[in-house]
C-alpha cells in the first residue's frame, strides 16, 4: 500500500542530465550504467520498484551510450529535477552521492535546464563585475598570496601594502592562514584591508584584499561579516574543507556582498585518477552553483600534474552557458611564474586571473618594482 501511494505522486517531467565516464566492457559498462540509474535515486531493488512514476521518472534514465576509446564509455543519464529537491546538496547527491564510493565511475559534465538552475543565484560579480570592480576592462586580472605562514598580521599588512603598490588586483591570505596565534583572524584581516586601502589612496588603483574565511563552521559567516566591516575586498573560501552549499549561502548574502574566490584545498583527489569528478565539473560547473567568482587550481607546467588539457577543461566549465549563471575567471596558480605567463596566455586569453605567491618573490628581492612588472607584463602581451 505504501509503495503505490508513492506511484501517486505528481512529478515534474523535466529532467537534468550527467555525462559520467565508466570503463570496461560494454556488457559490464551498460549494466554499471543500470546500476547508477538506481543507486542515485531510489536505492531500491529493480524488481521491486512499482510501475507508474517512480519508475518512468524518479528511477534515473540512460539516454546516450557511446564508446569513445578502449574500454571506454561516455554514458548520458537523466534525473527528474524534482529529485534535486532545489537544493545545492540534494543535486551533488543525485549527480555523484553513493556511487562516488564505487570504482570506475567518472563525472565528466553537467546539464542543467532553466528550470533547476533559477533556485541558484551563482556568481554575484562575475568576470564583468569583478573588472568593475578593479578598474580592469581588459588585460588578465593579477593575483598573489600573503605568505609564508608564521608571518605576523602586521607583516603581512606590510608585504599587502608593497603589493598594492605595485599594482597587483587582487591580493589574497594564503589558504593555511585562518586564525592561528601569530595572526588573528579580526586583526589580520583589518590591517591588511587597511594596507591596501592606503596603498590604492596613493596609487590610483583598485587592488583589493581578499581574506580567508575558511574554518570552523559556527564562524565562517561571523568571519565573512567581519571582513565586510573592516574594508576587505572579497573573501576566500576552500569548500571542500567548509562545503559547498555554504560557499553558496555566503556568496548568496545580500549584507556580506563581497567576490568569492575558490580554493582547491581537499578537493585533489576527486580529480585525480579515472574515478571522480572531471576537472571541468569540479572546478568549472560547480564551484560556479556555489556563488565563486573566480577558483583556483594548479596550472599545467608547475608543480602539480594538472596538464594543459585539464586546465583548458577548467576554463570551458568557467564559462559554458549555464542559464543564469555568469562566467567567472580561471586563476592558475601552484607554481605560476613570471616566465610562464606568456605561453599560458596562449591557453586563456584575457579572461584570466594570474595567480603568482613565490613566484613574485624569486623575481627579486623589491615586491613593489616586481609587482609593477607583472602588471605590466599582461598590459603589454593582452594588447
Amino acid at each position: 500500500m505504501l509503495l503505490s501511494g508513492f506511484s501517486r505522486l505528481s512529478v515534474p517531467c523535466e529532467r537534468f542530465r550527467v555525462t559520467y565516464q565508466l570503463q570496461g566492457t560494454e556488457d559490464e559498462v551498460y549494466d554499471r550504467a543500470k546500476d547508477i540509474c538506481l543507486e542515485q535515486t531510489v536505492e531500491f531493488p529493480e524488481e521491486f520498484i512499482p510501475e507508474g512514476l517512480i519508475k518512468e521518472h524518479i528511477v534515473g534514465q540512460i539516454e546516450s551510450f557511446e564508446s569513445y576509446e578502449d574500454n571506454r564509455f561516455l554514458v548520458v543519464i537523466s534525473y527528474a529535477i524534482d529529485s534535486a529537491a532545489n537544493e545545492l546538496t540534494q543535486l551533488f547527491n543525485v549527480i555523484f552521492g553513493n556511487i562516488s564510493i564505487k570504482p570506475g565511475i567518472r563525472v565528466e559534465h553537467i546539464e542543467l535546464p532553466d528550470a533547476l538552475l533559477k533556485n541558484f543565484k551563482g556568481p554575484r560579480f562575475g568576470r564583468e563585475g569583478l573588472r568593475e570592480l578593479l578598474g580592469v576592462k581588459k588585460r588578465p586580472l593579477i593575483f598573489t598570496a600573503l605568505k609564508p605562514m608564521g608571518l605576523t598580521s602586521q607583516e603581512l599588512a606590510e608585504l599587502a601594502y608593497q603589493f598594492a603598490l605595485g599594482g597587483i588586483d587582487i591580493i589574497k591570505d594564503d589558504h593555511g592562514l585562518s586564525n592561528q596565534s601569530f595572526s588573528p583572524y579580526e586583526e589580520r584581516v583589518s590591517l591588511c584591508s587597511e594596507a591596501v586601502k592606503k596603498a590604492n589612496q596613493e596609487t590610483g588603483y583598485h587592488s583589493i584584499y581578499v581574506t580567508n574565511i575558511t574554518g570552523p563552521v559556527q564562524e565562517v559567516k561571523k568571519r565573512a561579516i567581519t571582513a565586510k566591516e573592516r574594508g576587505a575586498g572579497g573573501v576566500l573560501i576552500s569548500p571542500g574543507l567548509i562545503g559547498f552549499d555554504m560557499m553558496r549561502e555566503i556568496a548568496e548574502d545580500d549584507q556580506i556582498a563581497l567576490p568569492v574566490i575558490s580554493h582547491p584545498a581537499f578537493l585533489g583527489s576527486y580529480v585525480m585518477g579515472t574515478s571522480g569528478l572531471s576537472h571541468h565539473t569540479l572546478f568549472g560547473q560547480m564551484v560556479r552553483l556555489a556563488g565563486a567568482d573566480g577558483t583556483i587550481y594548479p596550472n599545467f607546467g608547475g608543480r602539480f600534474s594538472f596538464s594543459r588539457s585539464e586546465c583548458e577543461n577548467i576554463v570551458q566549465g568557467t564559462e559554458i552557458p549555464m542559464g543564469n549563471l555568469k562566467p567567472i575567471f580561471p586563476c592558475p596558480a601552484g607554481g605560476m611564474s613570471l616566465a610562464s605567463v606568456p605561453e599560458s596566455l596562449k591557453v586563456y586569453g584575457n579572461e584570466v586571473a594570474f595567480l603568482i605567491g613565490g613566484g613574485l618573490f624569486k623575481q627579486g628581492p623589491d615586491l613593489i618594482a616586481n609587482s609593477r612588472y607583472f602588471r605590466e607584463l599582461a598590459e603589454r602581451l593582452s594588447e
